[in-house]
């Protein structure tokens, strides 16, 4: 009999990994060894407890996911990073990949996709939609452009409805001086000096689209 797929959950809402632990529990060639509520966590359980696949969301507290795959695959490259996100989009998706994440799913993707998914990546098989690994492409083809983390692009996406400070760190629940540090990478990333700018640059490169 083969070892189970060991898998490490990490989402910051309890019912979203209460909901996946019980799924997954379900397949007995699956076996959950750790939940996390942040990237922190997923770092420090991933380093201690060794899992074959990390299944993570993207917005997350204290550490995003796209960071956290980076940190994570920097010093375990054998684990595989399956991305659960709530957003089919490369502004999304692409960064995570970069980062080193092997594929993504939605998270109400139908249960046998997820099994399906898990077990490929275990395997090491990349899950990409044509559309993304097209984007991919397109990025190693074209001018470099460090990717924006998914909290990055959270706080982008507030400037580009015109919130202010103040505000973007009301609704993300961080502090005014995280959000300044957030645009200053922002700005050095897109190789701009203000807010219009920076927005002007993210929709001409798609890292965010006019309907979001």
């Amino acid at each position: 009999m083969t070892d189970p797929i060991r898998l490490l959950i990490v989402d910051d809402h309890f019912v979203v990994r209460a909901g996946l632990r019980d799924v997954l529990s379900s397949q007995p060639d699956f076996e959950v060894v750790g939940e996390a509520t942040n990237g922190v966590e997923a770092v420090a359980l991933a380093d201690r407890l060794k899992p074959d696949v990390v299944l993570t969301d993207l917005s997350m507290p204290q550490m995003d996911g796209v960071t956290a795959i980076g940190r994570i695959k920097a010093e375990h490259r054998e684990i595989q990073i399956l991305v659960l996100t709530s957003y089919d989009s490369d502004s999304d998706v692409l960064p995570a990949i970069e980062a080193g994440a092997i594929g993504y799913l939605l998270k109400d993707a139908p249960r046998e996709e997820l099994y399906s998914a898990i077990r490929a990546a275990a395997e090491g098989k990349p899950l990409l939609t044509s559309a993304v690994a097209a984007r991919l492409m397109e990025r190693m083809r074209g001018p470099a452009v460090e990717a924006l983390s998914s909290r990055e692009i959270d706080v982008l996406k507030l400037v580009a409805r015109g919130a202010n400070n103040r505000e973007i760190a009301e609704q993300l629940y961080i502090t005014q001086a995280t959000v300044k540090s957030h645009l200053i990478r922002i700005y050095g990333k897109l190789d701009v000096a203000d807010r219009t700018a920076a927005v002007t640059k993210a929709l001409e490169l798609r890292i965010l689209r006019l309907d979001s």
